[in-house]
């Protein structure tokens, strides 16, 4: 059984070609990104050189699907990287970034928790795909970056009033939709 703890070494030949070295088979950039979306974590690296090429092949894995149509950043947000690379070697943007994603990642898996320890709330179809989709997303987004950060949380604070008072303000409005719908229903 592989050790999904680990990164999934993925080893690239001199022809171009991705070898899986758990399975011992060649894989496509579409078969890293399902085994991402699985919430399995990649390294890829150059067989000759040894060379880290994760983020490079994590960058291409976005290109194709912004290629084919698929929205994954808005314009705004691809003008700002690109012009973050352009002003300055030293941008504060990929930590910015890295706490951004981080912070949505924890307050998504807080709002998941809370919907789950709710009986009365009802599965939503999809939920686990969509919140794999958006942690490998972070994940290609952030790279490392957000090891490097901590917040608040990682020292053991609690979240502040105003933090636990949008909670309640969230699960209040989504009673009132899920009354809206079975009312609908009727």
């Amino acid at each position: 059984m592989a050790d999904t703890e680990k990164p999934l070494l993925i080893k690239r030949y001199a022809s171009r070609r991705l070898y899986n070295t758990e399975t011992s088979d060649y894989v496509t950039l579409e078969d890293i990104a399902g085994f991402i979306r699985d919430g399995r974590d990649v390294q890829i690296v150059d067989l000759k050189s040894g060379d880290d090429l994760t983020r490079q092949y994590l960058l291409q894995i976005v290109a194709e699907h912004e290629s084919r149509g698929e929205s994954v950043l808005p314009i705004n947000v691809l003008t700002d990287l690109v012009r973050s690379y352009t002003t300055q070697a030293t941008s504060a943007v990929p930590q910015f970034l890295a706490a951004s994603f981080e912070m949505f990642r924890d307050s998504q898996s807080k709002w998941a928790e809370s919907m789950s320890s709710n009986p009365m709330m009802p599965k939503i179809p999809g939920l686990e795909a969509m919140q794999a989709q958006q942690e490998a997303f972070l994940k290609a987004m952030t790279g490392n970056m957000s090891k490097q950060w901590s917040g608040p949380e990682a020292e053991g604070e609690q979240p502040a009033k105003g933090e636990e008072e949008d909670l309640d303000a969230i699960k209040k409005q989504l009673a009132e939709l899920q009354s809206k719908l079975s009312k609908m229903n009727k």
